[in-house]
């Protein structure tokens, strides 16, 4: 929801960026992967409870997550480097609700919880987006130059990122946070189900 307003902050600076190092050879899908083993830093830190050190981390890793798609832009973006930057973005964000788990016994029902959502947000995103590919429906591009279609929902990028600061800065409320994310997140889910179902009846 927030990401169209988000990117018209950030687009122009990360893409000064990205054209300063992909002018330098710095390849995007290695910087994809970069980001990704930097943000898995934040599982130990968590389930250490060294929770700033965790937001700095998730900080760090999101901001190499734009840099990457910036480096693409400055040459061909490629269907794997858009599969590979999704891949691994789901691979973080399923390590920090693991990591609140492992931090303490009572957050793991709502850690779990969090996961399940993000199945369900995960899954209507994806889907959404072959749906659109099978039908040859072009994304509107309110959230930059993406390699497939991007399905909006109440849940995005910049609302999960906000949860998790959320998260680290409060973390004893982690289960009331959780919970309330967990539930927008399905809400998210429902809503692209019955957008892609109206999309299909409307072709």
């Amino acid at each position: 929801m927030l990401d169209p307003v988000l990117r018209r902050w950030v687009d122009p600076a990360l893409n000064r960026a990205g054209a300063w190092l992909a002018g330098r050879g710095t390849p995007a899908n290695a910087t994809t992967v970069v980001g990704l083993a930097i943000g898995l830093l934040v599982l130990p830190l968590l389930a250490r409870e060294q929770y700033d050190w965790a937001l700095l981390v998730i900080l760090l890793n999101r901001a190499i997550d734009g840099l990457d798609g910036a480096i693409a832009r400055q040459r061909r973006p490629t269907p794997f480097g858009g599969y590979l930057d999704i891949v691994c973005d789901m691979a973080f964000y399923a390590a920090v609700p693991l990591g609140f788990a492992l931090a303490s016994p009572a957050n793991a029902p709502w850690a779990a919880l969090l996961l399940a959502s993000f199945v369900c947000t995960a899954a209507s995103f994806l889907g959404r987006a072959v749906m659109a590919a099978e039908s040859g429906e072009a994304d509107d591009g309110a959230r930059g130059q993406k390699s497939f279609f991007y399905a909006a929902g109440i849940i995005e990028g910049a609302e999960t990122i906000l949860a998790f600061v959320l998260f680290c800065l409060f973390p004893a409320a982690f289960a009331w946070l959780a919970g309330l994310f967990a539930a927008l997140c399905f809400w998210t889910a429902a809503a692209r189900v019955v957008a892609a179902f109206r999309s299909e009846r409307g072709a």
